[in-house]
């Protein structure tokens, strides 16, 4: 087995860790599992030549993940922070790496419209119930991380976009939480979930439509050395 497989396997067996752990209450099994997730696909990444934002959106999500195991408020605005980092390194990802023509100008426009209203809605109804020092940050944060949905569908095809859609549904499950909202049994469960899913088909995503991308060109190469 190479060492790429050999990684993407422990990043599977991490996340398997990590969610029978959250399914049983294991909170232990939990704060080991969790921190391992993001280093090892990043590791994964770099052996696939990933570009430099998506190793650097993989780290600031490990970031985010340490910070989220504390309950304290400063944490969760610190985890929340290296997550908006995240989001930028991948906007950064999708405008210099990303195809304008992904998908037709009809499908990015309805795909518009549906993020705006899921955006607009959202935050409109979470608003009452949120701490009051919390509204306008997470409101920021929920316009930042639609947008990165929105980018990894229109500009790196399917995967990419199922990653930014889950990404989007894991954190609005954990703002109805700190709205205090009723929540589904063992909803941290349903969080890691939708994440590690999330980051999994953003990173593979990526790479599977670069490596797609560099084909022709090294079929080209090759039909000129001959």
């Amino acid at each position: 087995m190479t060492p790429s497989r050999l990684l993407l396997a422990a990043f599977g067996l991490a996340g398997a860790a990590d969610l029978v752990s959250l399914a049983l209450g294991f909170d232990a099994g939990h704060v080991v599992a969790k921190p391992l997730l993001m280093p090892l696909l990043a590791l994964w990444a770099a052996l696939r030549r990933a570009p430099r934002p998506l190793l650097a959106a993989l780290l600031f999500g490990w970031g985010g993940d340490v910070l989220l195991l504390s309950d304290a408020e400063p944490a969760f605005l610190a985890g929340m922070g290296s997550f908006a980092a995240g989001h930028v390194c991948y906007l950064v990802l999708f405008g210099t790496y990303g195809s304008r023509n992904a998908v037709p100008r009809a499908r990015a426009g309805l795909l518009a419209l549906g993020y705006a209203t899921a955006l607009a809605a959202t935050v409109a109804l979470l608003w009452p119930d949120l701490p009051a020092d919390l509204r306008v940050p997470v409101a920021g944060y929920s316009l930042l991380l639609t947008a990165m949905a929105y980018r990894a569908a229109t500009r790196l095809g399917l995967f990419t976009g199922l990653g930014g859609a889950l990404f989007l549904l894991s954190d609005t499950l954990i703002a109805t939480g700190v709205a205090d909202w009723p929540q589904p049994p063992a909803p941290d469960f349903w969080v890691m979930l939708t994440y590690i899913a999330a980051q999994a088909l953003l990173a593979g995503g990526t790479l599977g439509a670069l490596n797609a991308r560099r084909a022709p060109a090294a079929t080209y190469g090759e039909m000129r050395a001959v």
